[in-house]
């Protein structure tokens, strides 16, 4: 049965587009595609050459350079892809807390942007993706067959990462948590390059009150309509 070779899927932090589109990316057999590890290998790799986070000249010569590798996992140990630098497995290695400290710095760089804008682009072409981040819809795949535009409550999310760290590392600060969640909503939708906003033809769907497998039933069967 024909579907949607590429769809895009957007939304805030905590939205629900990493467990969505995984679910949806096995269903269909497709590539699932979170462009933040793209960002994560990036900084991964200026932290290995010692660069100085904050010269952004330099980071974004560097991610020109290097050569990221994104695959269907090999394992079942909980991640999502397969993620090389230069040959290199990084796939846990980009989690860690170093990762997490610089990723947003060198995220908001427009070389860096523009380079890794232009791999994902190239994921895309090759079709069989389901790609997730904050600008697919409106900038990397502007094209895609199905764009869908994930939309929850920042209470809701909140709870959601809550409830995630809480399992995770055994306790969480809910107030933190939406203090911050606010905050980076505030900077994702205001930021001059690549602002988070819905593409005026997504599919906005309200995941308040939802299953995951709601969710991806509903995308499911808007992607074979697409087909």
């Amino acid at each position: 049965m024909a579907t949607a070779k590429n769809i895009a899927i957007d939304g805030p932090v905590a939205s629900g587009k990493t467990s969505v589109g995984l679910s949806l990316a096995d269903r269909l057999g497709y590539l699932f595609l979170d462009t933040g590890v793209m960002y994560r290998a990036a900084a991964w790799a200026a932290v290995e050459a010692g660069l100085d986070i904050d010269d952004e000249q330099a980071v974004s010569d560097l991610t020109a350079k290097i050569k990221i590798e994104i695959m269907k996992p090999s394992a079942a140990d909980g991640r999502s892809n397969d993620i090389f630098v230069d040959g290199q497995d990084v796939t846990w290695e980009i989690r860690k807390d170093y990762v997490n400290n610089n990723v947003s710095q060198i995220s908001t760089y427009k070389q860096v942007r523009k380079v890794l804008t232009e791999q994902q682009r190239l994921f895309g072409q090759r079709g069989s993706v389901v790609m997730v981040g904050r600008d697919i819809g409106t900038v990397v795949l502007p094209d895609a067959d199905l764009k869908v535009f994930l939309i929850a409550s920042v209470e809701e999310r909140a709870r959601r990462r809550y409830n995630e760290d809480k399992q995770r590392k055994g306790s969480a600060d809910y107030q933190q948590i939406l203090d911050n969640m606010i905050q980076r909503d505030k900077t994702d939708s205001s930021r001059a390059v690549a602002p988070l906003v819905a593409a005026k033809d997504a599919v906005e769907i309200v995941t308040d009150g939802k299953s995951k497998d709601e969710v991806v039933e509903e995308i499911y069967q808007l992607a074979l309509k697409k087909g």
